[in-house]
């Protein structure tokens, strides 16, 4: 019989490795606004700021729909005794039909490369430009490697990323060269191949068409397809699988807890749900089977006041995207709900038995570093004939036109978003909500799943970005819609409609994509011209 942990290593539910402990609230401290550096890069005197401070953490989230639920985080003391995870030389992993003759027999005969670590080990950091190098040796670390902790043996040489028919399965997209951009080889120990997964790569990389790479965009990975693939996989541990899924996404102070209906489901009506979530949209931990929510495009986050797409993160330094992907990568499964666990515990086991690493805060803070640095690739949608010009000059009055008012939420002197939060339907929005003058007075009346009934919810939604959009999609904060075209389609609206993207809970084969109806009343040319310019964006 397989290990759970190690039938699901290829798909998102490697997740679930990081909720299997829990731990109580943290103690709150006077919250501060400045973030306080400290420690210094040895090269250059770059500031570093504290990832996790007591003070500080107490004004990272906004209040859930649900105040009284509100999150408390574990404590700085606890943070600071998980050791320090080292990062080791990785190597592509390819498609086996495309896999360089001798390549895994090389790397068997590499000796480990140690490049970061708390030690003394470290990458060149004399410069900005050096940052940014480290920084992105972080985004590529899987922070799960198959050989190592609770994973049991190698894999590597068995794994399903070397087998050609999981890819006709899954769909996963594959370079020109045959290279799977969302895994990595590590190297160890002399002789021993691992597989890496789980890093910020993993799902912030993007495969494009003709096989282009967008690193930091919007991804792609398949996780529903994979994830229904694992698990029909024979040998999964059923209890153990059930308890993961329900560290993941249950909410228990919701009556009735929103992972309920999907705990009494058959292990193949559970798969056929992930399946059915298309690649560039995965049901992450916090969120849940029936509210899948749409990977972010990191590009252009750095001028972003809000993260998650329910806004549930304030982002206002480099500090605070490093608390968000220490959270993310982790963290978060020690987060309290009304002073419990998810599993209903409230002690914690010594952050060593039940953590196994954790980012230094100079990785996290040349993390944020990189995640700011990146930029949007070449545009093929520029206009060249005088007709694309016409076309797309027309849609950019169509925009900026007062009446359509797509440039009050999609402001262009702001990144094509304002910053503002949008209340879901049926949110009432407290008197005291602290973010009460960002929230706009206007509601899209969007679906309110995703922001009323998970752990993610704050009953609000940020407005996106529309920068970037030629290269993403499916859109809505649940890619009900493939294609942009789709969004402007006024027949989403209609109950007889067929979303092209996430259709809905298992079975569903007609609904409406309600809310946003801006531009839905636009004359068909005037839709396409619309379109046109958006993608220029």
């Amino acid at each position: 019989m397989k290990d759970v942990s190690t039938t699901m290593l290829s798909t998102a539910l490697l997740m679930a490795v990081m909720f299997l402990a829990w731990a109580p609230p943290a103690t709150a401290q006077a919250p501060t606004l400045k973030d306080a550096a400290t420690s210094l890069s040895k090269d250059n005197n770059e500031e570093i700021p504290k990832t996790w401070d007591d003070g500080k953490l107490q004004l990272l989230a906004l209040p859930l729909a649900d105040a009284t639920a509100t999150p408390a985080l574990a404590p700085e003391d606890y943070y600071y005794r998980i050791p320090v995870r080292p990062i080791y030389r990785s190597y592509p992993v390819y498609h086996p039909e495309k896999e360089p003759a001798g390549y895994l027999e090389g790397l068997q005969k590499r000796k480990p490369e140690l490049l970061w670590d708390d030690k003394g080990t470290r990458p060149k950091l004399n410069s900005q430009a050096d940052w940014i190098t480290a920084g992105e040796i972080v985004f590529d670390a899987p922070i799960i490697i198959a050989g190592g902790g609770r994973l049991g043996p190698s894999l590597a040489l068995g794994l399903v990323v070397r087998k050609a028919d999981w890819y006709a399965k899954t769909c996963a997209p594959v370079t020109p060269e045959g290279i799977l951009p969302f895994y990595r080889y590590v190297v160890r120990e002399q002789g021993k191949v691992e597989i890496g997964a789980l890093s910020c790569a993993q799902c912030h990389t993007r495969v494009m068409p003709d096989g282009s790479v967008i690193k930091g965009a919007q991804g792609n990975f398949p996780f529903g397809k994979v994830f229904e693939h694992d698990l029909n996989e024979d040998g999964v541990i059923e209890p153990a699988f059930r308890g993961m899924m329900h560290g993941l996404f249950s909410a228990p102070w919701m009556q009735p807890d929103p992972q309920a209906s999907v705990d009494a489901l058959p292990l193949a009506q559970i798969a056929k749900a992930h399946a059915a979530t298309p690649p560039g949209v995965m049901a992450r931990h916090g969120t849940g089977t029936w509210s899948p929510v749409q990977v972010p495009d990191l590009i252009g986050v750095k001028t972003r006041l809000y993260l998650d797409r329910t806004g549930l993160q304030r982002h206002r330094s480099p500090a605070d995207l490093m608390r968000y992907a220490a959270l993310n990568q982790g963290l978060d499964r020690l987060t309290t709900y009304r002073g419990l666990l998810v599993s209903g515990q409230k002690d914690r086991e010594a952050p060593e038995q039940v953590f196994e690493q954790r980012y230094s805060d100079e990785q996290l803070y040349a993390l944020a570093r990189y995640i700011y640095s990146l930029r949007p690739p070449l545009n093929p949608n520029l206009p060249e004939t005088q007709a694309e010009k016409e076309m797309v000059e027309r849609g950019r009055t169509i925009f900026m036109h007062k009446d359509n008012r797509c440039a009050t939420c999609h402001d262009p002197r702001q990144g094509y978003t304002n910053n503002k939060l949008v209340a879901a339907p049926g949110f009432l929005v407290p008197a005291d909500h602290p973010e009460r003058d960002a929230i706009m007075h206007q509601r899209v009346n969007t679906d309110s799943t995703l922001t009323v009934a998970t752990r993610r919810g704050t009953g609000l939604y940020k407005v996106p970005s529309l920068s970037g959009v030629w290269y993403r999609g499916p859109f809505e904060h649940n890619g009900s819609c493939a294609t942009l075209e789709d969004w402007f389609d006024p027949a989403r609206l209609n109950e007889s409609y067929v979303p092209t993207g996430w259709r809905g809970v298992p079975d569903t084969k007609m609904r409406a994509v309600k809310g946003h109806e801006f531009g839905l009343n636009l004359s068909k040319q005037d839709r396409q011209a619309l379109i046109a310019f958006l993608k220029t964006l």
